[in-house]
This record gives C-alpha cells, structure tokens and sequence, in this order.
C-alpha cells in the first residue's frame, strides 16, 4: 500500500439510513475514511452526504453472517484503503413473533443477524488491530439485550448473545490495547419504520423524549475518544424523560 493512500478507516457494518449512516457522518467529519456496508439497500445518499461536506467513503454490498465475506471485507481494507482504527457493528434484526409463531427459519436468521455476524465482525477486525496494539470495537445493543419482551424472543435472545460477546471480547482485548464497547439504545429510535409502527407512543412525546440517529451518533464518538485509564464497556442510551 502506498504511503500516500494510508488512511485512517472506520467500518461501519449495518450502515442503515438512520443510525449507521449518522455513526458514518459523525466518524466522517473527524477525517476517518469510512467504509459502510450494509447486506442489502443502497448506500448512494449516505455517500453524497459524506462526500458532499469533504469526507471519503467506500460503500460496499457485504453479508456480515457470511465468514469469507467478512475476512476478505478486513482484508480489503488493510491492503486498499488503510489502517482498521474504529469497527462498529450496528446490524439489527427485530421482529416481533408470539413464541409460537416463532418458526426455527426465524430464530436461526435473526440469530445470524445479532450473535454469529458480530462474532465474525468482531473476531476478524480484531485481527490488525492487535497486531498495532490499538482499536475501537463498539457493538450496537437495544433494550433486548438486558431484557426480553414478549414478542421478542428470537431477538432478545440474539441481542442477549451479542452483549455476551462484547463483554468476553472486552475482557479479553482490553488489556492489548483494543477498547471493546456495547451501546444499549434503550427505546425505539426516530425512524419512519418506528412512526409507523408506533404512531401513538411517538405523538405523545415531545421531539427530544424521542432518540434521534445524530445524537446517538455522539456517543460512539465519545466512547471512541475516551482514555484509557477510563473505558467505558456499557453506556445505555435513554431519552430524559425515561422512568424506568
């Protein structure tokens, strides 16, 4: 790689048009090259968007649940592009399924979403960062993650492994100089899916009661930036007027 291609780079796997794409803006103004991928949607406006205010993108089609996918993505990116300094899963999976409604075909999927791709994310970009001593790996969790509700058994139980894993990795990597964090964004976040899906509870709160993609964005930044005499592993994303 030549010397004047080496950058710093920031992944973003499950770059979605809400909270992917404002964890990518925000890493972008800090003069991270980042690099989002999603399995499926387009990623043009998140690449205009960037582009547009300066930063540099490469947008990329990948399935995180797919092994070699996932080892040839890292692999790209530290003999393309430049130096892996930030990795942020953020892949969903939620659907809701009475517990007999849930089929084995949805279990499995929604468990390859959540735990098996952010195992493989995880253990592939810890690969050069260990070898440099240094790194940011930040998993993207929701309120399933510390508790399940009815309905969401195949995503809490994805969302249960993937918290497990982060911790397990944080443990272990801490002490090599890689900074393993889990986001809980506890509540539903400020999307056009989310509107629909709950037009009463978004109408009976005030537009800061409800989680906005921007903000969220700040706190992957700020745990990014933290010294090392005081990593945070958790911090649990909720709007102010929360009571429980």
């Amino acid at each position: 790689m030549a010397e004047e291609t080496i950058k710093k780079v920031a992944l973003i796997v499950g770059a979605g048009d809400y909270l992917g794409s404002a964890i990518a803006r925000r890493f972008a103004r800090e003069g991270f090259h980042i690099v989002a991928t999603r399995r499926r949607g387009e990623l043009d406006q998140l690449k205009s968007d960037i582009e547009i205010s300066g930063g540099t993108i490469s947008a990329v089609h990948s399935d995180a649940r797919d092994e070699d996918q996932v080892s040839d993505l890292i692999k790209m990116i530290e003999r393309d592009i430049g130096t892996l300094e930030v990795c942020i899963f953020n892949v969903g999976g939620n659907v809701r399924f009475g517990i007999l409604e849930t089929t084995v075909r949805v279990y499995r999927k929604v468990w390859e979403m959540c735990a098996l791709a952010g195992f493989l994310v995880g253990r592939e970009a810890t690969k050069p960062m260990l070898a440099r001593g240094r790194g940011t790996i930040l998993f993207t969790g929701a309120t399933a993650s510390i508790r399940g509700a009815s309905g969401f058994s195949a995503f809490a139980g994805g969302k249960h492994a993937l918290r497990a894993l982060a911790q397990s990795m944080a443990r272990e990597l801490g002490p090599q100089g890689i900074h393993v964090g889990h986001v809980v964004i506890d509540g539903p976040i400020d999307t056009k899916s989310t509107r629909a899906l709950f037009p009463q509870w978004f109408e009976k709160r005030p537009s800061d009661g409800i989680l906005k993609p921007d903000d969220i964005a700040e706190t992957y930044w700020q745990l990014h930036m933290q010294p090392r005499s005081t990593w945070t592993f958790e911090a649990d994303v909720r709007t102010y007027i929360e009571t429980w």
